[in-house]
């Protein structure tokens, strides 16, 4: 819940509550007999009781409808999730497959020029000892 919707929440119980004690209150000051007053009060009382209904109402129905946005959004960040990590582990393995490559090569040349370099080192102790 944001501050804002805090804010709201507490502003609309603040009015109701203030509302139904103002009317109980100027209730209580009319010049009216006591059967008339009683039965003004629980008018007073139902249209409370209906107006805190319709304020649950509303709130339940705000409720649910963030509850179900936040599944939705939840979800597509699931999802996108889900296929970045896929293109990652995609060019991972590109990656990886090229530097394999690529030490294949190297330890070809490698193995070349150490038989090229024997080879060079034979001949010369060859020539050597001939001479």
């Amino acid at each position: 819940m944001t501050k804002n919707e805090g804010m709201l929440k507490g502003l609309v119980i603040g009015l109701l509550a203030g509302g139904a004690i103002g009317a109980v209150v100027a209730l209580l000051y009319a010049p009216k007999s006591g059967r008339e007053l009683r039965a003004d009060l629980k008018e007073k009382a139902d249209e409370f009781r209906d107006d805190a209904e319709e304020y649950l109402t509303v709130a339940r129905t705000k409720a649910g409808d963030m509850v179900s946005e936040a599944k939705k959004r939840s979800e597509s960040l699931i999802t996108d999730a889900k296929r970045k990590a896929d293109t990652l582990l995609v060019d991972a393995e590109k990656v990886l497959t090229d530097a394999r490559s690529k030490t294949g090569s190297v330890a070809e040349e490698a193995s070349r020029v150490k038989h090229a370099m024997k080879a060079g080192m034979d001949a010369y102790k060859e020539e050597r000892r001939r001479s």
